[in-house]
């Protein structure tokens, strides 16, 4: 008896295993039914970063910041812009919408409207007030993009339940890569020292932007000024500090480093913006976010874009070579390690994916590009090409002013004014092309309702295409020779084809992502349904490009 006892009770005992393993396993059968995605998607667009820059100052970098995201992450070596002009704007709206110009319609950080001719900045919105001050920097929204993003995508995706923030010291740098469905974008108000909002998206700020916003971050990342992360001799990527190319500050006699930015601050806070403590700031900001929208959590996954701005402006100013953007990088390449650790912890290492590109590069300036006998030019558009053509135009039809605007590349004419006269308007384009291409420094010119006559490279040819919008860009477009850019004596500008302005980084790390490189070539316009693809949601909805298969783990 006491056998069978213990006989019955074994039984018993391998039938309770038995059961609980299959409810165990039905209770894994259940979770892994459930669709898998990272809880939160961090989209990082550096202003004015050139591909190279990963390199140029690789061996410098610390392991957590760009080394973390090349060593950890999937880099695709060869991403470009396909579109013209590179600019911000531009960039942003392309990011995000996986489209071009000739589609979302945000065709430069200003347009001009080919039909009443009236010039619009790109996030422009008279309905709209500001919310966090009483300055018009909140006078914004996303009105003017014409396509869907891959956060607007999101959102429908989630029945709007995703959480979705822009960041940026640029309003429409926080506004387009947002959409028009998000929870919010905040972007930084010099004249307060606040980052602020619009009626689109609120009536008053939250809690803990007011928070944030009083302790006044900005103000203390500057108190002991901006000299060098590391002594000033270890730049030998850099040119010597002080060269003739490179802008000042008010009242600054040289630029060179100590830049007395507490002093510079004082006098206008927007002085910031040409620091690396701007993107401090921003980063900073983003992690407030986080924390005040609890990003980290939620049951559907939450997205935050983040812009770091200053290394456009910093390019601006003293342009790719100089000891201020090597110090620049040095810098934000620290501040993303903290973020990356920050991200770690409060969302954990591999809940979240992170993507990091730029919206264009930038050009070496033209004087330091002469003293190494590297052709170069300045266009001088506006006293050279725009001058001619108007002359010319009034001279031979009697039509003063003909040219009403450019936008980067593309000039706008007064086609009625044309045809009020009389004139036959094809001819009079044709002959301002063939000024143009007399003009000093242009290469290309034509006409762009008949640009499939032009002979002009194809891959040029497409990119004016995919940059046109008749209703918001000049008909009339050029092409600098190479080398030779539309900015000043002073740093350096962006918004030619060529690779220092168009070859840009695109790194994906994290959750659902394959390590590894690629030298396959890639359009900026893939990112959006690469992020789509991984997020099993719908591509954008002006999107033309391709999910890259080799970034997503099987």
């Amino acid at each position: 008896m006491k056998t069978r006892s213990t006989l019955n009770s074994l039984k018993f005992f391998l039938y309770l295993m038995l059961t609980c393993g299959t409810f165990t396993a039905h209770a894994k059968e259940k979770k892994s039914n459930g669709l898998a995605r990272p809880k939160l998607v961090v989209g990082i667009v550096v202003d004015q970063m050139r591909w190279d820059y990963l390199y140029r100052y690789y061996d410098r970098y610390e392991t957590g910041g760009f080394k973390r995201l090349l060593n950890e992450g999937f880099s695709c070596e060869n991403t470009y812009i396909t579109h013209l002009p590179a600019v911000t704007a531009i960039g942003h709206s392309t990011i995000f919408t996986g489209s071009v110009p000739a589609i979302h319609g945000i065709t430069s950080n200003d347009f001009v409207d080919q039909l009443t001719g009236r010039k619009w900045y790109c996030a422009e919105d008279t309905v709209e007030q500001t919310v966090g001050s009483k300055s018009a920097a909140g006078k914004m929204s996303p009105r003017n993009l014409l396509a869907s993003t891959v956060t607007d995508e999101l959102a429908l995706a989630t029945n709007f339940r995703s959480k979705i923030v822009g960041v940026s010291m640029k309003d429409r740098a926080a506004i387009m890569p947002a959409g028009h469905t998000p929870t919010a974008a905040f972007w930084l108000d010099s004249e307060s020292e606040n980052f602020i909002t619009s009626t689109y998206y609120m009536k008053d700020l939250p809690a803990w932007v007011n928070d944030f916003n009083s302790k006044k971050v900005g103000r203390n990342l500057v108190k002991d000024g901006w000299n060098t992360l590391y002594p000033i001799d270890s730049y030998i990527q850099s040119t010597p500090d002080y060269v003739p190319w490179e802008g000042l500050f008010p009242g600054e006699k040289k630029p060179v480093f100590p830049h007395d930015i507490k002093k510079y601050y004082e006098l206008n806070p927007d002085h910031i913006r040409k620091t690396p403590f701007g993107n401090t700031l921003t980063l900073e900001f983003a992690k407030a976010a986080i924390e005040g929208y609890d990003l980290a959590n939620g049951t559907v996954t939450n997205f935050l874009t983040v812009n770091c701005a200053s290394t456009d402006y910093i390019g601006h100013m003293y342009s790719a070579n100089s000891v201020e953007a090597e110090d620049g990088l040095l810098r934000l390449d620290r501040d993303l390690s903290v973020f990356f650790k920050y991200l770690d912890s409060k969302v954990g290492k591999g809940n979240y994916t992170v993507f990091l590109t730029a919206d264009h590069g930038g050009a070496h300036n033209s004087v330091f590009l002469e003293e190494h006998n590297i052709p170069t030019g300045l266009l001088g558009l506006k006293q050279n090409a725009l001058t001619a053509v108007n002359k010319m135009v009034e001279a031979k039809y009697g039509i003063k002013n003909i040219v009403t605007g450019n936008t980067g590349l593309y000039i706008s004419l007064n086609a009625k004014a044309a045809i009020e006269k009389g004139v036959d308007y094809p001819t009079l384009k044709r002959d301002v092309v063939t000024l143009l291409m007399k003009q000093k420094g242009i290469q290309f010119a034509a006409d762009m309702e008949i640009i499939g006559n032009a002979s002009i490279p194809n891959k040029i040819k497409e990119m004016l295409v995919n940059g046109y919008n008749a209703k918001r860009t000049g008909e009339i477009a050029f092409i600098p020779e190479p080398g030779w850019t539309l900015g000043g004596s002073k740093g350096a500008s962006h918004s030619v084809w060529n690779l220092f302005d168009t070859h840009i980084p695109l790194i994906f790390m994290g959750w659902g992502i394959n390590q590894g490189s690629s030298v396959e070539n890639y359009s900026m316009c893939d990112i959006a349904p690469t992020v789509a693809a991984l997020l099993h949601i719908q591509a954008p909805n002006g999107s033309i490009g391709k999910a890259i298969s080799e970034v997503i783990k099987k």
